[in-house]
């Protein structure tokens, strides 16, 4: 699978990225550690995570993974939190999940942008993926009127010159893009947001300027759309609309994996 430069920074990604977001419900310890080896296998070499992503458990299984595989990148998160904190075995989140379908307050992710928040989240993050730096780490969904950006950005910076982040951006949906590229914060360095096929969300990148870097979401839209679509030709389409970045995809069957190498490998011929 190619392999890019991610725009304005020295990090090196595959095309597609493979998102954790599922990967608490693709079976236990085990499975989750048998998707991550199908996943680099077949070229992916950088992997979306976050602490909210299976209440802690994504970014722990990411650990024996990593261990193997010291030349993986990796993104996670900072700004969203667990209900009941990062530390629950794997039964408490399934009857957590579980219960939150008929009381959501008992799942809802917890939210707080205080920078004294954000020191535990990356400390705490780094002992679950067992690294001693993250490769990129961006804030999950924020809110432009609730982040300190002088603050943050500091303290960013000064994690970058410590070699605990690489580089740092945001992670959000496109619709809440506008305030952070109009001031041209800082924080946006890297941006990681949804696009469509459809409603070519990311477009606002290029109002602004902005290179695509990272985006998602063209399959959930499209099968949202048209419950039939087809997925290899939504990814491929996907590929030429995001010709110099990297797009996550995601999945619990390691043999989807072999088909997305096929899609990223066929754009090079």
């Amino acid at each position: 699978m190619r392999k890019i430069a991610l725009a304005d920074t020295d990090l090196q990604v595959s095309r597609f990225i493979f998102g954790t977001a599922g990967l608490f419900n693709a079976g236990g310890p085990r499975r989750r550690l048998e998707l991550l080896e199908s996943a680099f296998d077949q070229g992916v070499t950088h992997f979306d995570t976050a602490p909210y992503y299976g209440f802690g458990n994504a970014e722990r299984a990411m650990k024996p993974f990593l261990a193997r595989h010291p030349e993986a990148t990796v993104t996670t998160k900072v700004g969203i939190y667990s209900p009941g904190g990062e530390r629950q075995p794997d039964g408490l989140v399934f009857l957590r999940k579980a219960a939150g379908r008929v009381f959501p307050a008992i799942s809802r992710p917890m939210i707080d942008w205080t920078l004294s928040r954000a020191r535990v989240a990356l400390e705490d993050s780094l002992r679950r993926l067992g690294r001693s730096h993250i490769d990129l780490y961006t804030l999950h969904e924020p809110d432009f009127r609730l982040v300190e950006t002088q603050e943050w950005s500091r303290w960013l910076e000064d994690e970058v010159a410590a070699g605990r982040v690489r580089h740092f951006g945001v992670a959000l949906e496109a619709r809440g893009l506008p305030p952070f590229l109009q001031s041209q914060s800082p924080l946006s360095r890297v941006v990681q947001t949804t696009d469509s096929l459809e409603t070519r969300d990311a477009d606002v990148l290029a109002r602004h300027g902005r290179p695509m870097q990272i985006t998602y979401g063209y399959v959930s839209d499209a099968l949202r759309r048209n419950s039939h679509a087809d997925v290899p030709s939504v990814l491929s389409q996907a590929l030429k609309r995001n010709r110099d970045g990297a797009i996550i995809v995601s999945t619990r069957k390691a043999s989807r994996m072999g088909q997305y190498a096929e899609l990223a490998r066929a754009e090079r011929e």
